[in-house]
């Protein structure tokens, strides 16, 4: 009797690089050579500002029709004006009723979903909650995620072939998920902390979701985009944090080792945009990637510093635990009170 070998990330068992031939200087252009997307429906939240909306450009340049889920529309309007294959709609990531209406809009639209990019988020911002009071950065860059993945999965069922992309980022380091106080109810609000967990939460999320829906051909991936200049991302983040960090210097000076290795926008979401559309990963899902390829474990070594002088590189074992992946699955639909049965 032949026993099946279950295939998926737990524990970060496929943090292996495939050697894509891509590095971190790669572009979107680059990555998309080659690949059409006629006929494909992508979703990607944020897609008007920063690394989303390159991805935006370069998924629709390819053929792809291309949602983009935005907050500000005035404001989103102007930066997709003039690109081909983009609809506008609006989505407030803080606003459980409004990622409700997106998804019931879209629904109606009776497409199915190939191709779904969690990219909206925030980063180092001051303690905010939303009504049911879940810290903001949470339920932005995490539990929003999980509502829209939810309400959406008949369209990424009816693909017969989609993926999800979670942009977490290399940020995941500072923070494992805090289980007993994820939104700061008995502990001091450390901005850092904030985001850590809520990145750690997208990665243990695209480990549980691919496992879960592997068998109905729709896969997921996290990604760190890297260190990327021009986006508006840390725009509410005090001097004094990126002094903390090492990143800046007393003038408040970008550090010349730090300016070296920023990413230009268009390799910023290579990465994205290769975990959407590349054959390479047609078999394999629930990795977290980096610099356009699967990145390895790091169990913890503060050597192994890239983009950051303060930050490892790799994915974190505890962003890719079991235990956790399935624990945060039960904590985000008690979060959102949506039963996510992935069947």
């Amino acid at each position: 009797m032949e026993t099946t070998v279950e295939i998926n990330n737990y524990n970060g068992a496929l943090q292996k690089p495939l050697h894509s031939g891509f590095n971190a200087a790669s572009t979107t252009n680059e990555v998309i050579r080659g690949i059409s997307l006629n006929g494909k429906i992508a979703i990607v939240t944020g897609g008007n500002t920063g690394i989303g909306l390159e991805t935006t450009k370069t998924l629709a340049a390819a053929g792809a029709t291309v949602i983009v889920a935005a907050r500000d529309l005035e404001k989103a309007r102007k930066n997709l004006a003039g690109i081909p294959n983009v609809e506008l709609e609006a989505m407030d990531m803080m606003d459980t009723g409004s990622v409700d209406s997106f998804s019931k809009r879209f629904l109606m639209s009776e497409r199915p979903l190939n191709i779904l990019i969690n990219n909206a988020g925030i980063m180092w911002v001051p303690l905010r909650r939303d009504k049911r009071g879940i810290e903001s950065q949470l339920v932005t860059n995490f539990v929003a995620q999980f509502e829209l993945v939810a309400k959406l999965w008949p369209a990424l069922k009816a693909a017969n072939g989609a993926r999800v992309v979670n942009v977490s980022s290399q940020g995941h380091q500072f923070a494992p998920f805090d289980f007993d106080d994820p939104n700061f109810e008995h502990r001091s609000y450390e901005t850092l902390h904030g985001y850590g967990q809520s990145k750690t939460a997208t990665i243990l999320f695209a480990v549980e979701l691919d496992n879960r829906g592997k068998d109905q051909n729709i896969r997921a991936y996290s990604l760190h985009p890297g260190a990327i200049g021009g986006t508006e991302l840390a725009r509410e983040a005090p001097l004094e944090l990126f002094q903390q960090l090492g990143y800046v210097d007393e003038n408040g000076l970008l550090r010349s080792e730090v300016l070296a290795r920023l990413k230009t926008i268009p390799q910023g979401a290579a990465t994205t945009v290769w975990c959407a559309t590349s054959p390479m990963l047609d078999n394999i899902g629930g990795v977290y990637c980096e610099n356009v390829d699967v990145t390895f474990l790091n169990r913890g070594d503060v050597s192994l510093q890239q983009d950051h002088p303060s930050i490892p590189t790799g994915v974190r074992d505890y962003a890719v635990d079991e235990k956790s992946a399935k624990k945060l699955w039960k904590l985000a639909e008690k979060m959102t009170g949506i039963e996510f049965e992935v069947k």
